[in-house]
């Protein structure tokens, strides 16, 4: 509370109320002098001066969110009459009109809270740092023998730079949950914010909430692709880092994770660089990981409920099972390619086996030939992804760190390797963190580009089924959602709508003529419209009004400065890319040796060993690879020529 005994500095202004503009207890207005440091999103408190006076005791605290200026003059006619239709001569007259500058507040707090009441006709004061904190409500989770405190960026008005904190419980679960950022592209905000609160969560998580990890989906070219290196600071970016407790450095545990490009074995990212390539890991999937999650890559419209009961017949009783095809052949499933080869021996019992008709295993031969060419196409469209053979490569299921940042970059891979991708990992974390046994107790999803994802119209896809589980239900779970995207208008209303916490930047003008901003005043959307780099405003469960603060630059190197200082390799042969990822597993390996182990090899099979010893990380890598080589591939025979007439040498024929 504030404290009497403390000499106040004067009032800038006082509530006035007419029959008009009456006070009532969510809004009021005040005027001040022609000169004052209030503006639209100021912080004020009013109250009584003396025990005579009328609402004297209460304390109300609210928030500038309009503002009004006019003199005596009844209408414009009046002051072009009295400067004869010259503006020139209006400053001649010999007296000032008076001007009037009046304010507009929205309540944020009373105290006491009961009886609700009008805001009293009282004294209005620029907020101090006590005044903020008691008009968001902070005092409740910033004080206490477990204060859940997140700084989330300073408020700037009037004067006054106050720390603004967010509240772990109502962020990051269980009261509430996920985070919601809108903005145009290209501002360098909603990636740039998601970072500095990311190290905000980092560095002052409550200790008796657990451990915490984050999973950031790159979608966009490079802006995910440097989390671990430093980038350029400003001195006013340091200050403001230090007023708000929070430590300027880049993240300390990154694990980034990419695809393979269509080769198999140089990556899929723009994290290429030879000094940073070694901290990615490929991420491959088989056909396990890929089939459980089918419905994210057939196409709706050719699979039908029977295709389906295929699909899980395979999954259940087929795939990591011996399994006997009913014509005399006992087939181990694993990879695709065994996939295929059961597939064919099926379709030769059917066509050879007379008189047993066109089912198999109550399934119908039309159905089996449907699942087969969607399956087939799976690792040819997303090469590099999904893997013919060969064994997987993972995030770290069950070994997840705290405070570690998970990259994975899917901005190169087709969007249905995307969507593959997403579906996948958000299932995953999911259902490890409903076991308990993820290695963490909360973990934040951030997902850029939520348009595309989960928009507002179209079909309900699998992703959006995803999202819309995470925003209804991972909070319980301590699945907590990070979603940005440029237009909030053209994302599914239940996304956001559950997102606990709201952030808004520079805003687009026809976005914010939308039915979803009549809330706000004329006031605010001209300043969300014009808002500065680094300016937010926030909405937040304990926040009644709408907040601006700003943040200072996340102190980790951006996208587009990282590829200019860390330019991306060219892409480099088969044998010294399989070198390169030998080397990384064990730095004794001899490339010449390597290159000549693999010499005339066949590239399926080279793969094959380097993710064996990949997946199994053995103290000789070398060795490891060698003996999970197949043999060489014998050079072709040379084919018998039947012998050609030499030309005439009289022919006149040059050729």
């Amino acid at each position: 509370m504030i404290d009497k005994a403390s000499p106040q500095p004067p009032p800038v202004g006082r509530v006035v109320a007419t029959e008009q503009k009456p006070a009532t207890p969510h809004q009021f207005h005040f005027w001040t002098a022609n000169e004052t440091s209030i503006g639209i999103g100021a912080i004020v408190r009013v109250e009584g001066a003396g025990s005579g006076e009328q609402g004297a005791g209460k304390v109300v605290y609210g928030v500038v969110t309009d503002g009004f200026a006019y003199s005596d003059l009844a209408t414009p006619l009046h002051d072009v009459v009295g400067a004869e239709g010259d503006p020139a001569r209006a400053a001649e007259s010999p007296t000032v009109r008076q001007e009037i500058r009046l304010w507009t507040a929205a309540v944020l707090r009373q105290q006491p809270e009961e009886p609700l009441q009008p805001v009293p006709l009282g004294r209005v004061h620029v907020a101090t740092d006590t005044d903020v904190a008691q008009a968001l409500r902070m005092d409740a989770y910033l004080d206490g023998t477990e204060p859940t405190a997140i700084p989330v960026g300073l408020y700037t008005s009037g004067g006054l730079e106050a720390p603004v904190y967010l509240d772990a419980d109502f962020l990051l679960g269980p009261e509430a949950a996920h985070l919601n950022i809108s903005g145009v592209s290209g501002l360098a905000t909603k990636t740039s914010a998601v970072e500095f609160l990311l190290g905000s969560i980092f560095q002052h998580f409550p200790p008796h909430k657990g451990r915490i990890a984050a999973v950031c989906f790159n979608v966009k070219g490079p802006d995910l692709c440097f989390l671990d290196r430093p980038g350029v600071l400003e001195e006013e970016d340091r200050r403001r880092y230090e007023r708000l407790a929070v430590r300027a450095q880049p993240f300390e545990r990154v694990r980034y994770y990419a695809p393979f490009k269509a080769d198999g074995v140089n990556l899929n990212t723009l994290r290429t660089h030879p000094d940073l390539v070694g901290d990615v890991e490929p991420l491959v999937w088989g056909l396990r990981e890929v089939l459980d999650y089918a419905e994210v890559l057939l196409n709706r419209d050719d699979i039908d409920a029977k295709a389906d009961a295929f699909i899980d017949f395979l999954s259940d009783r087929v795939v990591d099972k011996e399994f006997d095809d009913g014509f005399g052949g006992a087939h181990r499933v694993v990879t695709f390619a065994d996939l295929e080869r059961l597939f064919r021996s099926i379709f030769d019992g059917l066509e050879l086996g007379g008189g047993r008709g066109d089912t198999w295993r109550t399934h119908h031969i039309a159905t089996i030939r449907k699942v087969r060419n969607r399956l087939s196409n799976i690792s040819t469209r997303a090469k590099g992804l999904v893997t013919d053979d060969g064994p997987s490569n993972d995030l770290p299921w069950g070994r997840f760190e705290d405070r570690a940042v998970y990259v994975v970059d899917v901005a190169n891979v087709d969007p249905l390797g995307q969507d593959l991708v997403f579906a996948r990992i958000v299932s995953k974390l999911r259902e490890h963190l409903e076991r308990r046994d993820l290695g963490v107790e909360a973990v934040v999803v951030f997902v850029d580009e939520l348009n595309k994802y989960a928009p507002a119209d179209g079909p309900e896809t699998y992703v959006k089924k995803m999202l819309l589980d995470i925003s209804e239900r991972g909070r319980y779970l301590g699945l907590v959602l990070f979603g940005a995207e440029q237009f909030r208008s053209q994302v599914h209303r239940r996304v956001v709508g559950n997102a606990g916490t709201i952030v808004f930047g520079r805003m687009d003008s026809d976005e914010l003529a939308t039915p979803g901003y009549q809330v706000l005043s004329p006031a605010i959307k001209i300043k969300l419209a014009t808002l500065p780099i680094g300016e937010l405003m926030v909405r937040h469960p304990h926040f009644t009004q709408p907040i601006f603060v700003r943040f200072p630059r996340p102190a980790v190197l951006r996208g587009r400065d990282g590829v200019e200082r860390f330019p991306p390799a060219a892409d480099l042969p088969f044998e010294d890319a399989v070198v390169r990822q030998l080397v990384k597993l064990d730095r004794r390996v001899r490339p010449n040796l390597v290159k000549d182990l693999i010499v005339d090899r066949r590239e399926e099979d080279v793969r094959r060993a380097l993710a064996h010893t990949r997946q199994t990380r053995p103290q000789d890598a070398f060795a490891h690879f060698k003996k999970h080589l197949g043999g060489r591939v014998a050079a072709a025979p040379a084919t018998a020529r039947e012998s050609v007439p030499p030309l005439n040498p009289i022919s006149d024929e040059p050729y």
